[in-house]
């Protein structure tokens, strides 16, 4: 690897820095307290990604206008409660905010206190401008400027996302690096000239064997080690 020079730290949000997938089964759960199977919770949680997961592609690929986030997580919230046997249009709303209380990793609010000591941090997320707020209160986020897709009326892996951050940091894109746990964000903001560094966790997309990134890392302390030791070379 060659030594990093880094202006600023761009991270990935939903995953990378919070629990999504336990915010999601919490509310599931309040959604229907009957609901107390692994399988079935398991089960209702892969609808609601899958769907996120279709409708963004679809806006991508143009099959669909642009929606925001907290459309397509109410839609999400819409089929699990149809799933689950439930109409009440409150409880329903109610899991659909589910996404923004998402407990974040053991290591997230330290983490991102120390790596600010030394670089500006940008969080960039597929999440909502007014979802972001709530995400990054309800968990402790630290940031120096937080930037949501909705800002480009797209999602990652568009291109257009990853250049808001290279628009507000005034840096050339090489001059940041892209933190995320999910292989496929790296990729995309490598092909937008973004250093990258992946960061394990449970909900990840791992990298695969063809996969070079910049830096792999256990967590943000270790991250935050890495980082250190190439800037003392």
């Amino acid at each position: 690897m060659s030594e990093l020079q880094i202006d600023a730290l761009v991270f990935d949000v939903l995953g990378t820095l919070v629990d999504e997938p336990a915010g999601i089964r919490a509310g599931m759960r309040e959604l229907d307290p009957s609901l107390d199977s692994p399988a079935q919770i398991e089960e209702l949680l892969s609808m609601w990604q899958q769907h996120i997961d279709r409708e963004q592609r679809r806006i991508l690929d143009g099959g669909r206008p642009y929606a925001t986030s907290d459309a397509l997580d109410l839609e999400a919230a819409r089929l699990v409660a149809d799933a689950a046997g439930v109409d009440d249009p409150t409880a329903v709303a109610a899991l659909a905010l589910s996404g923004r209380r998402l407990p974040p990793w053991p290591d997230t609010a330290s983490g991102l206190a120390r790596l600010a000591e030394q670089h500006p941090l940008i969080g960039l997320s597929n999440a909502s401008r007014t979802a972001l707020l709530e995400v990054n209160a309800h968990a402790g986020l630290r940031w120096h400027q937080v930037l949501s897709a909705e800002d480009a009326l797209t999602y990652k892996p568009d291109p257009a996302v990853y250049q808001l951050a290279v628009t507000v940091s005034g840096r050339p894109p090489e001059r940041l690096l892209m933190v995320a746990t999910h292989a496929w964000d790296l990729r995309a903001a490598q092909n937008a000239g973004l250093r990258t560094a992946y960061v394990t966790r449970p909900v990840g997309d791992p990298p695969t064997a063809a996969d070079q990134f910049d830096l792999y890392a256990d967590d943000l302390s270790d991250l935050a080690d890495q980082i250190d030791s190439d800037r003392g070379k």
